[in-house]
């Protein structure tokens, strides 16, 4: 099978990047063939076939930029001309939405490839996609297309005019090319997610789908150690949404015990200033450095306040044999069983999570070797890179089926 991977962007940005790039090598390494689509930019990584990709976004003027937010036609003309010399036999779409749009999806039908798409974030149903308005509020106010209210409670980063456009971009996609009636299989990456969707916009109950967890290799270059670091670990952007200032609050009752905290943000500055001792700020890494770093944690922190899909955070500390304590929200609790793979709380709540801090650091030695073997276990069973393909292949081929009987 020859399969078209799409993309935003061409770099390690986020956990949808890994995921885009590691899926590429997975179906190389199961007999299958590849090509990655994406945009230009001065950050994307070297790839032989970037001559065929979509003009970089960021260097037109502000009206251009705008328009192809809405309908990137550039895009659109860019893999009009990639398939013009390259059949595929489905594409698979990560990012896209605000960057390649829709207006590839015609694109893809006028040459009979079929499109699936997996969501790594809720941008089909949510404007600022994040499910969180201005005030910082876990919202659902633009339930039933009420899609103005991302502008009325400026959920795009507590910014007007953005939110505005974000709120409008859903109009027209909605109207012009709905997800929903336009996509030919969607890979939920939670079944939190496939349900949330379904719940917000019931036209995705019809939508043919499969609920695929995100899948590592990491576990298999960076195996579990025995003896852990003894501190606890934060690693991934440093965001408001990510709920890393509820984690240093809550540190902040625990002198006694280490945090380190890795990534970098737009609140970075501002959670330095707060001065605590036992919190050590390492920066950006990547590589062994950072799987070091991961493996010897005693326990990975992911305290969001937003609606998690499936954390590459929690995928790949289980891999290394690392447990987890995490937030109950979104798709979180689906894979963290209390007390056997690590804990959790309330989200945004500092007092619970004080409490589950606590309860964590008195665990004996014999049951948290007892966790670590278990979360290995679960990362085996469900976020096998040995195993997804064969799951990928199978829904690739019922996409491909319903496609062509439809297109008879």
């Amino acid at each position: 099978m020859k399969v078209l991977l799409i993309n935003n962007r061409h770099f390690h940005g986020g956990g949808a990047d890994v995921v885009y790039f590691t899926t590429g090598e997975l179906l190389e390494s199961d007999g299958h063939e590849y090509v990655y689509f994406s945009n230009h930019s001065d950050e994307a990584e070297q790839y032989k076939l970037e001559s065929f990709f979509a003009p970089d976004i960021k260097k037109f003027g502000l009206l251009k930029k705008t328009s192809l937010y809405f309908n990137n036609k550039e895009a659109a003309a860019a893999l009009d001309n990639l398939l013009a010399k390259e059949h595929f036999d489905i594409a698979h779409a990560h990012l896209m939405w605000g960057g390649m749009t829709a207006a590839i999806i015609p694109v893809l039908h006028k040459h009979g490839i079929p499109i699936v798409h997996t969501v790594h974030d809720y941008r089909m149903v949510c404007p600022a996609y994040t499910f969180r308005n201005g005030r910082g509020e876990v919202c659902e106010r633009c339930k039933g297309g009420r899609f103005m209210q991302c502008f009325k409670y400026r959920c795009s980063k507590g910014k007007t005019l953005e939110s505005l456009i974000m709120a409008m971009e859903m109009f027209y996609r909605n109207r012009k090319w709905h997800p929903a009636k336009n996509l030919d299989g969607i890979i939920y990456v939670s079944k939190f997610a496939k349900d949330k969707h379904e719940e917000i916009d019931p036209l995705f109950k019809a939508a043919q789908n499969t609920v695929l967890y995100n899948f590592t290799t990491i576990g298999e270059q960076y195996p579990p150690v025995e003896k852990d670091g003894g501190y606890y670990l934060y690693y991934g952007r440093l965001s408001y949404e990510k709920g890393i200032n509820t984690l240093l609050d809550a540190f902040a009752v625990h002198p006694e015990l280490k945090l380190k905290v890795v990534g970098t943000g737009p609140k970075e500055e501002e959670l330095k200033q707060k001065g605590y001792g036992n919190v050590e700020f390492l920066g950006f890494k990547s590589g062994q450095e950072l799987y070091d770093i991961v493996r010897h944690a005693r326990f990975v922190c992911v305290p969001s306040e937003w609606y998690e899909n499936n954390p590459m955070t929690i995928v790949e500390a289980y891999s290394m044999g690392v447990p987890v304590i995490g937030a109950r929200i979104g798709g979180i609790p689906e894979i963290v069983d209390e007390g056997k793979t690590g804990f959790l709380f309330e989200s945004g709540r500092v007092e619970a999570l004080e409490d589950v801090i606590k309860k964590s650091f008195a665990v004996c030695d014999e049951r948290y070797v007892e966790m670590k073997k278990n979360v290995v276990m679960f990362a085996e069973e469900h976020f096998n890179s040995k195993t997804y393909p064969m799951k990928l292949i199978r829904f690739y081929e019922e996409v491909i089926d319903k496609y062509k009987n439809r297109n008879r």
